[in-house]
């Protein structure tokens, strides 16, 4: 197949060994070159939109954008040809379950209306799904300090090789308490607001989160859910920003590939201690969570290392707190991560699409849900943030009734964790997301290795 384009050069498209395609620019006199001027897409399938009548062609010569793939240094002078892939229709039933089945979900919604609003939706819920009852609420702060206190038990009792389990319910205990903190910022805690505050500010202070830095910037995530150059929540990365240097290409490589189980304490960091982040109206009450989490640090942490010694600290708090990101991580990821969801600018942003459409409902172990406040029954929360952790699953039942072809499920697995850890990297208007290693093949060992090494369970 041969194909002319820009002032007449022609470009063959050649199949490859591996299954895949390429392109070669073709012989035309003294211009011409035998060297293939572009990448080789390879038939692996890394965008997962494999569907040979959806091919279609899009060329750009030198110096003109590149939807996919990145201009190879050596061949600055080429035209580059590249060969997106037109996403997958979300309207047909079938490609929803190929889908579906191909990303390690239980379901993939049809596409939200746009005639559907956000108030169409909340208006659909019944009433008692907003109701605060400070019994349900106060035996949610049992349960977490209950649980944290059996896993300090648990590590300080239990042998060595036992003590990975230890961590593990420790860390997933005070994830709870985060939940907590997260329902007081949210005002869906109690009805007494000075109180909301209090707990949340004591609910953050083993997480070493600043509790208000950490509200406004959540604020931002819901009014601003998946729009670009706003939400504060797993952005996918920018083309320019990856191209910036290799040292950056290689960090954001690893950080959204491999180590992004962990990739919320560089958000935890980066987000919430930057007085400079914040309004002037914000201020004060971010100097006033950040002079807790220091005193926090400066009485707690001497007093664990003077009573079990610095391998205490690493017992009995940091592989915890480590723990604890894991699953920030790995929850708020897969809330709003997934190839065939978008990221649009904020013209194209439409509310009920990013919340109701955009938002993901995963089932975790029983367990995890209990030490965890059902934080992950999550497109009602999404819908609105004045539901109780308590009644989300009475919320989320109803949605189902009234919405429910439009919903994204799933239970949580080794392909649904895979296909956002090799898919979904960087930003693409037409494709929603592209892979680290599409465009730079010398790019994939990193991406390769996560590709080849976690298991495609669903």
């Amino acid at each position: 197949m041969a194909s002319t384009l820009c002032g007449g050069t022609t470009l063959n498209l050649l199949p490859h060994a591996q299954g895949g395609l390429r392109f070669r620019k073709a012989h035309h006199g003294s211009t011409s070159s035998s060297r293939a001027a572009a990448f080789l897409w390879s038939g692996r399938d890394r965008s997962g939109f494999l569907a040979g009548t959806q091919l279609r062609h899009v060329i750009h010569c030198q110096g003109m954008a590149i939807r996919h793939g990145w201009p190879d240094k050596k061949l600055q002078k080429t035209i580059f040809a590249v060969m997106p892939l037109a996403p997958s229709s979300l309207s047909d039933q079938e490609e929803r379950n190929r889908i579906s089945e191909k990303y390690g979900f239980t379901q993939i919604g049809e596409p939200v209306p746009d005639n559907v609003t956000l108030k169409n939706v909340i208006d659909s819920l019944p009433q008692e799904v907003f109701d605060i009852d400070d019994t349900k609420a106060w035996k949610t702060v049992a349960i977490s300090i209950a649980a944290y206190s059996l896993g300090l038990f648990l590590i300080a009792k239990a042998p060595w090789y036992l003590l990975p389990l230890a961590w593990a319910w420790t860390g997933t205990a005070i994830t709870g308490f985060f939940v907590i903190g997260h329902d007081c910022a949210h005002k869906s805690f109690s009805r007494n607001k000075l109180a909301e505050d209090i707990v949340g500010t004591l609910a953050f202070l083993p997480l070493i989160y600043p509790y208000e830095p950490w509200r406004f910037k959540h604020d931002r995530h819901h009014a601003k859910t998946n729009m670009l150059g706003e939400d504060t929540a797993w952005h996918p990365v920018w083309r320019e920003e990856y191209e910036t240097s290799e040292v950056l290409r290689v960090a954001l490589t690893v950080g959204y590939g491999p180590i992004r189980p962990l990739m919320s304490i560089a958000h935890w960091l980066g987000w919430h201690f930057d007085l400079k982040k914040f309004r002037p109206s914000e201020q004060n009450r971010v100097k006033i969570s950040l002079a807790c989490i220091f005193a926090f640090v400066a009485i707690v942490w001497p007093m664990i290392i003077y009573k079990t010694g610095i391998i205490g600290w690493i017992k009995f708090w940091l592989m915890p707190w480590l723990g604890y990101h894991f699953w920030m991580s790995t929850f708020t990821m897969v809330h709003h991560t997934a190839p065939h969801i978008p990221f649009k600018s904020p013209e194209k942003w439409n509310a009920a699409q990013a919340q109701l459409g955009g938002t993901i409902h995963c089932d975790y172990p029983h367990w995890i849900e209990i030490l965890c406040h059902d934080i992950n029954v999550h497109i009602p929360h999404h819908i609105s943030q004045k539901i109780p952790s308590y009644n989300l699953r009475l919320a989320h039942d109803s949605l189902r009734k009234n919405w429910g072809k439009y919903l994204n499920e799933a239970k949580w697995n080794w392909r649904l964790m895979k296909t956002i850890m090799t898919k979904c990297h960087i930003y693409d208007e037409e494709n929603n997301y592209v892979a680290f290693d599409e465009g730079l093949p010398e790019e994939s060992k990193i991406i390769g290795f996560v590709r080849k090494m976690m298991p495609n369970i669903a």
